[in-house]
């Protein structure tokens, strides 16, 4: 019998809530401190060599947020099978639906924090348009797919390589730098800029930062390439997922 998936996947996504804070005494509020100190450490040691370029202080805010986003994300969905494989032997659950679901706290919080982060803008005088907010969708959108394709892969393959994890964390503390979060793309050689935005948070960063602070919308071809890198990752994630899905049991 096959299992209600968009029942399934709610409970799934209420479940991992739940645990998550439970016994804790500020509970969700926790999701918020961290990228919040993040900000605040960040801001306060890299405004003495950046702080001329303007709107320094809320590029480092939303380059936070989104590497903050991607890196719970992707580390929670690495090990999703892993650490849910029980669910495979109780259940008729299909094995990607613990997967696409794994990193829901992550994205919860990171639509929280965006929400107030807009309100507070907002609330400045900064006038957000209906094309930016769209556009903001769109590149979320994305983003969570990116993510979902990325996770996808790591989580069959953790189940056989477990040095994954190590790697992975690696990947991500080097990726914070590649990133540019707490430095403008703008200080690099042009000709370096495509090894940047191969690396999946750098176009998403980048253009929500155009499209809230500057008003500037990305090109037409910009949104191609993104499109194309979303694709190609999904793609990816998909065809190494279903490689190794039928020896999932087997590696638990």
């Amino acid at each position: 019998m096959r299992a209600n998936v968009p029942s399934l996947a709610w409970t799934l996504v209420r479940t991992d809530f739940k645990v998550r804070y439970h016994g804790t005494i500020a509970g969700f509020l926790w999701a918020l401190l961290k990228p919040l100190a993040m900000v605040l450490v960040l801001v306060g040691v890299f405004s003495f060599v950046f702080g001329a370029q303007k709107d320094y202080a809320s590029n480092v805010i939303i380059g936070i947020l989104l590497y903050d986003f991607f890196s719970e994300a992707t580390k929670v969905g690495l090990t999703s099978l892993r650490s849910k494989g029980y669910l495979l032997t109780k259940s008729a659950a299909p094995s990607w639906i613990i997967v696409a679901t794994s990193f829901s706290n992550a994205a919860v919080t990171l639509a929280v924090v965006a929400s107030v982060y807009l309100a507070v803008i907002s609330f400045r005088g900064q006038v957000l348009t209906v094309t930016s907010l769209a556009l903001l969708l769109w590149y979320l959108c994305h983003y969570v797919l990116m993510v979902v394709g990325i996770s996808l892969a790591t989580s069959v393959l953790f189940l056989k390589y477990r040095d994954l994890h190590e790697v992975w964390d690696v990947l991500i503390q080097a990726g914070f730098f590649v990133a540019p979060i707490v430095y403008p793309l703008s200080i690099l050689p042009e000709k370096f800029h495509i090894f940047l935005y191969a690396w999946p948070p750098t176009p998403i960063i980048q253009f929500v930062r155009a499209v809230l602070l500057t008003g500037q919308v990305p090109t037409f071809r910009a949104h191609v390439y993104l499109s194309i890198e979303t694709l190609a990752i999904v793609l990816l994630g998909t065809w190494v997922f279903g490689q190794f899905r039928g020896r999932v049991a087997e590696y638990l």
